[in-house]
């Protein structure tokens, strides 16, 4: 039924796993996908939209990368927004509302075009370890399939365990069944596992809201697109609409708290911060009468809507009842109610920074099963992942980002080198040279890296190269050419902005704040070399971020190197720190459990203080 062995075996087919497995074949491994139903590969668990703040910069990288995500997202987008647009360009973010049937069919379609990449629908009960190492998996009918490395991509599904108000029953999903088998030999083997929760609001029928009383939240009129490649941007789009809880639905919810599984004691695990449940919200945020509520279509045809903002594990008749007293919901019918999920992960810090675990050779853990959330976070994981397992059964260098070079870099060494203990989100604040890593960037920053180990594919490179070589062009051109007052002088008049009284680069008066790209096309000598360059609106953004920035880019530019100073005194992998009496007992207790590749890395471990890492850099000499 299989091949005698394979490269690559990636447990799971969600988001991790399909862009793991997209990886890994690209990359010319043999890959086996295992999952227990093909009918949900990269399923839209929760809300059907990808991107969003922070979230729109990682799905632009892993699709710079040669991942699929972004261009999976384009083809079946119903609407996109450009987030924080009124903010510095640090802070735009992508979003996009996806057709959540066609997202799935798409992203199969994609992987069954994929040349390398076999399918299996089972559930995996096991792994196959021979010494320290995979080297393979045995399922729930028996089989025993061989492989090279294992990627495990598991997220909600490890015991899981669905809450409705005093209700429980097993399942990954809903209408899915746990996975079991995996934890418990994982740990076995010496692993720690944990539990986390997440959840997810009702799904309503759009035939029975009245949206003339909502608020419209079209998408922007001019939509861009996520991928680098020539994908088409959205011609028309579906608008959403928003509406507000009251009073009123709060004292509704407020009726089922003691038949709530969050304040009766049945979830015992933490659930995302930064995406509380509208019990939660509503307990926590006492002072507010109001929240708001999204309502957005699952696609172009369907009439089934995602409530966002009202995710609830209350039994489904306080669901219900509430909801009816929303604003637009009055006569609302229910495709099914909100649940909350509980599910098994194993903290991060067990992992290497190519996402292989420490205690297992050649075993990969991407997505939820490593303690984050999020469509985005999931993939970006799965895709990193698939590439090291691909390069370590080869025997070829790791492929890992810093945190200077890509989210995902900030992503994977936050969960490494600090853990986590709640759902793992990513934000912009999360990164420390945001303005270097930003959306609009990072083919520039990746793909000619993705190239050089044989995934970003010919097309990209060139694409990346020509958007370059013109950006820099035209950048050079407002350094060597000049203007005169008086054409420059009615433009800045107009921004109230202080006139000049001489002729000077075109380059100094286009870093002002208020001036940007439309107002310098008003000159001639731009507007012209424009249209004979034939600039797109991709070189053109470039160019005035590059312009505008420049002096907060190369400061930013400047803190990464004196850091990546850091980032080459590697520490040896069998460093013994208990020969170094002068450490802390905390940061030697750290240290020994985490187990850092370098200096860099040390500083960033929660416990390990400034003095340490002084003691450190002396011990090596430094």
């Amino acid at each position: 039924m299989f091949d005698k062995e394979y490269d690559v075996i990636v447990v799971g087919g969600g988001h991790a796993g399909a862009e793991a497995a997209a990886a890994a074949a690209n990359l010319g491994s043999k890959t086996l996908l295992v999952t227990m139903s093909l009918q949900n590969i990269a399923q839209m668990s929760c809300n059907p939209a990808m991107g969003g703040i922070a979230k729109g910069q990682i799905v632009r990288e892993i699709d710079a990368l040669g991942g699929y995500s972004g261009i999976i997202t384009d083809k079946t987008a119903i609407q996109f927004k450009m987030l924080n647009k009124s903010k510095g360009p640090a802070m735009w973010s992508p979003r996009a509302q996806s057709d959540r049937m066609r997202f799935a069919e798409e992203w199969r379609l994609a992987l069954e075009n994929t040349p390398n990449v076999d399918f299996y629908q089972e559930m995996v009960s096991g792994l196959l370890i021979k010494g320290n190492k995979v080297v393979g998996v045995k399922t729930t009918m028996g089989l025993e399939i061989k492989s090279k490395s294992v990627v495990l991509t598991n997220g909600t599904f490890l015991n899981g365990l669905i809450h409705i108000g005093d209700k429980q029953m097993g399942g990954g999903r809903s209408g899915e069944k746990a996975s079991t088998g995996i934890t418990e030999q994982l740990v076995s083997l010496g692993f720690i596992s944990g539990r986390m929760k997440t959840g997810t609001p009702p799904r309503v029928d759009g035939r029975t809201l009245d949206y003339s009383v909502m608020i419209p939240q079209p998408g922007d009129p001019n939509p861009e697109t996520f991928s680098y490649l020539d994908t088409k941007p959205l011609t028309h789009q579906r608008a959403c609409h928003m509406s507000h809880t009251s009073a009123l639905v709060h004292d509704l919810l407020r009726e089922g708290f003691d038949r709530s599984p969050m304040f009766n004691g049945r979830i015992k695990s933490i659930g995302p911060r930064y995406c509380p449940s509208i019990e939660d919200k509503i307990n926590r945020f006492a002072d507010k009468d109001s929240h708001q509520i999204f309502v957005e279509p699952e696609g172009w045809n369907t009439v089934e809507v995602y409530v966002n903002g009202f995710s609830t594990s209350l039994p489904e008749d306080v669901q219900f009842k509430a909801l009816r007293s929303v604003k637009g919901f009055e006569k609302v019918k229910f495709f099914r109610p909100g649940y909350a999920i509980e599910y098994d992960y194993f903290p991060p810090t067990q992992l290497k920074h190519t996402l292989e675990t420490k205690l297992v050779d050649n075993l990969y853990f991407a997505g939820q099963i490593n303690g984050t959330t999020g469509y985005e976070e999931a993939a970006s994981q799965g895709l990193m992942a698939g590439i090291n397992a691909h390069l370590k059964i080869n025997e070829k260098d790791p492929f890992i980002l810093q945190r200077d070079e890509a989210y995902i870099g900030v992503l994977v060494d936050d969960l490494i080198t600090k853990g986590t203990e709640e759902p793992y989100r990513m934000f912009t604040s999360r990164a420390e040279y945001r303005t270097l890593l930003r959306q609009d960037n990072a083919d520039l920053r990746l793909t000619p890296m993705s190239y050089n180990i044989g995934l970003a594919t010919k097309e990209r490179m060139e694409r990346m190269e020509q958007k370059e070589k013109e950006s820099n062009s035209f950048i050079q051109f407002f350094k060597d050419t000049s203007y005169s007052p008086e054409d420059v002088n009615p433009i800045l008049e107009d921004l109230n902005s202080s006139l000049v009284k001489q002729p000077d680069k075109m380059f100094k008066v286009f870093s002002r704040p208020k001036v940007t790209m439309e107002h310098m096309r008003q000159l001639e000598p731009v507007s012209k070399y424009i249209e004979e360059h034939q600039l797109d609106r991709e070189v053109l953004e470039q160019t005035e971020i590059q312009v505008k920035y420049a002096g907060y880019i190369a400061k930013e530019k400047n803190n990464a190197d004196k850091l990546q100073r850091l980032e080459n005194i590697k520490i040896p992998e069998n460093f013994n720190y208990d020969n170094i009496k002068s450490l802390s007992y905390e940061a030697r207790e750290k240290l020994k459990s985490i187990k850092p590749i370098s200096i860099s890395q040390a500083s960033r471990i929660s416990g390990v203080s400034p003095s340490d890492i002084s003691v450190l850099l002396v011990y090596m000499g430094r």
